[in-house]
């Protein structure tokens, strides 16, 4: 259930008034989606039509997150679905970080008018691409207009913090890693209608500060020329530090950071 709280904290008002600083709106950003989890199927056509139709330019997937689990089928299922938006798709392969840094690799990124990270292990995306020529080609194409999605793991990734596993084994104890910093100063809790939700004690504990944004599957907290809003099969919900968690089943979603639209000082 949503948790309650009271007025947000000064320390996070601070922080957002600084993040909002370097994250000002910037209209030539591209289409922004953080989708909760099973992705490409029925249910997320509102999100994945407008992605579709946004792409100016090359289409790929990168199924870094799903190195360690046939990748080549995460693949297929994402071409497959994204042709019923008459989108093709190419495999951009980046699964190491030897490849997050060759230099054909990093041209091809910089050409992309549309970029898909599908989930999988969360702390792969963020430890491959952050930091390397590819991973920054991709942002700074999303900077100039294409569009850029993530689904769990991916979606986790293009935050400032990614939950991955405290230990083995175990599920819901989550501790924070560097993400890719595209939005700042949040976390994503992907299936949050399924088990995510169970993530949020030790993330609250992890990131006190952070903004944590619980996305059901099948559903997108989408960026759009400086707002946020929901769309697809189910809801957000938005935990801002010691305030009211607030759940959005569609329309505006406000509270989430700006994304770095443009590149930090």
């Amino acid at each position: 259930m949503p948790r309650q709280g009271g007025t947000p904290t000064l320390d996070y008002a601070s922080k957002l008034r600084s993040t909002r600083r370097n994250s000002l709106p910037d209209t030539r950003a591209g289409l922004l989606g953080l989708v909760g989890g099973d992705e490409f199927h029925p249910g997320n056509e509102p999100q994945d039509a407008l992605l579709a139709a946004s792409a100016r330019g090359p289409a790929y997937v990168l199924a870094t997150a799903a190195s360690r689990s046939r990748p080549e089928m995460v693949v297929r299922h994402a071409q497959t679905w994204f042709k019923r938006f008459s989108l093709e798709l190419i495999e951009l392969p980046v699964y190491t970080k030897s490849q997050a840094h060759d230099p054909a690799l990093t041209a091809m990124a910089a050409g992309t008018g549309f970029c898909y990270l599908p989930g999988g292990d969360p702390g792969l995306v963020a430890t491959v691409l952050r930091g390397s020529p590819v991973g920054d080609a991709i942002i700074e194409a999303w900077r100039h207009g294409a569009a850029l999605a993530g689904s769990s793991a991916g979606a986790m990734a293009l935050c400032s913090e990614t939950l991955v596993r405290q230990s083995f084994p175990g599920h819901t104890q989550r501790r924070a890693l560097p993400g890719l910093g595209v939005v700042p100063q949040a976390a994503v809790l992907p299936h949050h209608d399924s088990f995510g939700e169970k993530w949020y004690p030790s993330a609250r504990a992890a990131l006190p500060h952070t903004v944590l944004i619980g996305i059901d599957e099948r559903t997108c907290a989408l960026w759009e020329s400086g707002s946020w809003r929901c769309l697809g099969a189910g809801g957000v919900t938005l935990y801002i530090p010691d305030a009211p968690a607030v759940r959005v089943a569609s329309g505006a979603l406000d509270g989430i950071p700006q994304p770095l639209a443009s590149p930090t000082t």
